[in-house]
């Protein structure tokens, strides 16, 4: 990637001004029209036909490659060569209700499947989140009753399936740090030449998956290697609280200092507050306090996000990175909803002045940042969009949904599925269609106008509630899964201030005091000892917005959970609801214009420069 020539001091002197200019640039969202109940439905069937159309092609002229070529109308492997979108695509195949598609895919998985016949080296991240996540979440919906799509002659074939899958990860991370390997071959383990470098998503962005396995094998080494390499990245952080972007596995030394939100770092945050919704393990929630307040407070200029090096806090990277548009909705799980509105505001308004998000945008320039000019048919911003309708009902999200659907079906749809584009100034197409299209994109936009309709699913309707790994698959906290507690917290009870910016956030030799002790949690996240000047209202905690992440939530009396609740404070989390609500419907949002019509677009070839990257850039 293009590196900026200034140092970082100088770019912190230049840049500061005009995001303070920028982000001083304020119109009140409106939109023309709302989208009604019928429409809504409408769309929902479109995002169907959408999903059809690219799975269909894959079906047709791809399988068992890994993924679609939707221009040609041809396959290639590119991770592993195991049929990998349709992995990928069987929770979203269940979560559309069908049944003989979902059935006859596990099916074909159970019987064909095998990992010891694959001689590859492969991404220890890509893997897991993809192929072993897909393994999990199809498992327990196959072989659950409750979920209504529970397929008769399935006998634990993919849970088998993905516990051989994960054996082959493990020699990744035998390393002196904890912190695994970024590659593995599924056949010899570790190449002895393999890199010793590895991003930070890529070694803290697997304990989802494999915390999940060993719950339902009885094998607690796949939580304790993921969550020992979680530790091991945290225990490098700077005394700013912030982590870089890659680090040597062997000597914990950070080889790239620059943090941020986006590329190589995105779903380390995100990992450590999902761990905790889903296991109820107090100490991701502890990790994810502390980095969320200095992510917010040394990263966020209003509603923007840069990188800066994670010693000084300099900035060294004013670009909105298009992995980075999953923050908004990771602010809704935490809680954190006006910054979460702001933010998406000022994504979706690079969306719309586009067609859709490129790689890289410049805060400096406002313009598409050279060599990053690409949309890989991404979903975060769809993704953070469904979370805000969720937390909100907000009419606005279905509007960006609407705009959103109608970019993916004017611009990438092509003959046998749907297309990258290389360019989003021109919007030219490429000739390939990442898994995660299926897994998380369309899902996503599914679940939006499924929720306006009323929704019909099994996420919404279903026994259990879900958390939605970094690909988008749902993992139900069962009892087996959850149940690790006596008792259950909602994550709003521990922040009773609402706001996650303003909890333990202290100084070098204060947390050192904090960490001999081994109360040190509980004091901590009720307290406001951490104040900054960006804040502009309180954020109401996540219990009153969105429903059901404590585990077992509507199975309280069933399982003997108990809500940590006293009437006042029930009381006190209603009337910061109430006034939340108020707030997110009349906030006002900083929006990049839109291109001017006039303006010439000539037709290009794709930009050698422009990088294509996957779900999560780990590679070093």
């Amino acid at each position: 990637m293009e590196r900026v020539k200034n140092s970082p001091i100088q770019i912190r002197s230049s840049i500061l001004p005009l995001l303070a200019c920028i982000s001083s640039f304020y119109l009140t969202a409106s939109f023309a029209e709302t989208v009604t109940r019928d429409e809504a439905k409408q769309l929902r069937n479109e995002v169907g036909e959408m999903f059809y159309h690219a799975f269909n092609g894959y079906m047709d002229n791809a399988f068992p490659l890994d993924e679609l070529k939707p221009l040609s109308c041809s396959g290639e492997d590119t991770l592993g060569g195991y049929a990998l979108t349709l992995i990928d695509s069987l929770d979203t195949l269940a979560l559309l209700g069908d049944r003989e598609r979902f059935t006859a895919s596990v099916e074909w998985i159970g019987k064909n499947l095998r990992f010891d016949m694959i001689n590859k080296t492969v991404s220890v991240f890509e893997t897991t989140i993809r192929v072993l996540g897909g393994l999990i979440s199809a498992h327990l919906i196959a072989s659950d009753y409750a979920t209504g799509m529970r397929v008769p002659s399935y006998d634990n074939q993919l849970l088998n399936l993905a516990e051989d899958l994960a054996r082959r990860l493990l020699p990744a991370f035998d390393t002196p740090t904890g912190i695994p390997f970024g590659s593995v071959n599924l056949l010899h383990g570790v190449d002895k030449h393999e890199s010793k470098i590895t991003s930070t998503a890529g070694g803290g962005t697997l304990t989802l998956e494999f915390g999940v396995l060993s719950r339902l094998t009885n094998d607690p080494i796949f939580e304790q290697v993921t969550k020992n390499a979680v530790l091991a990245i945290w225990a490098q952080r700077s005394k700013l609280n912030l982590v870089g972007a890659h680090i040597n596995v062997f000597t914990g030394e950070w080889t790239q200092k620059d943090a941020g939100i986006g590329t190589s770092i995105d779903s380390f945050y995100e990992y450590l507050l999902k761990a905790y919704l889903l296991f109820g393990d107090e100490e991701y929630l502890y990790i994810f306090q502390e980095a969320y307040a200095a992510a917010m407070h040394y990263l966020y200029h209003d509603p923007w996000y840069v990188e800066v090096n994670m010693d000084s806090a300099a900035i060294v990277w004013p670009l909105f990175n298009s992995l980075q548009a999953f923050w908004p909705g990771l602010q809704v799980l935490a809680g954190d909803i006006n910054p979460a509105t702001r933010t998406h505001a000022a994504f979706l308004s690079v969306w719309r002045r586009y067609g859709f998000t490129p790689e890289g945008f410049n805060l400096a320039s406002l313009s598409v940042q050279h060599g990053q000019k690409s949309y890989p048919l991404r979903p975060e911003l769809i993704e953070s969009t469904y979370w805000l309708y969720k937390a909100t009902r907000d009419p606005r999200y279905l509007d960006a949904g609407r705009d959103m659907l109608a970019s993916l079906q004017y611009g990438t749809r092509c003959p046998c599925g749907y297309c990258h584009i290389s360019d989003v100034e021109h919007h030219k197409q490429e000739d390939h269609m990442e898994s995660f299209f299926l897994a998380e994109t369309v899902k996503y936009l599914w679940l939006l106008f499924d929720l306006a309709v009323g929704p019909d699913n099994l996420v919404e309707n279903g026994p259990y509630k879900y958390v939605f790994s970094t690909e988008g698959h749902l993992l139900p906290a069962t009892p087996q899964i959850s149940l690790v507690r006596e008792h259950c917290l909602y994550y709003g009870a521990y922040c009773r201030s609402g706001d996650l910016r303003q909890t333990y956030f202290v100084s070098e030799a204060e947390r050192d005091k904090h960490e001999s002790n081994d109360s040190r949690f509980y004091g901590s996240w009720t307290k406001s000892t951490y104040s900054s000047d960006y804040t502009t209202s309180e954020a109401s905690a996540s219990s009153g917005l969105i429903k059901g992440f404590c585990p077992g939530l509507n199975h309280g009396q069933k399982f003997g959970l108990l809500y940590m609740h006293s009437n006042d404070e029930h009381s006190d989390h209603e009337t910061i609801q109430q006034e939340e609500s108020t707030t997110v419907q009349t906030h006002s949002v900083m929006l990049i214009p839109a291109q001017s019509s006039d303006s010439s677009v000539p037709d290009s070839g794709n930009d050698q420069n422009d990088t294509q990257t996957s779900e999560s850039e780990v590679t070093s």
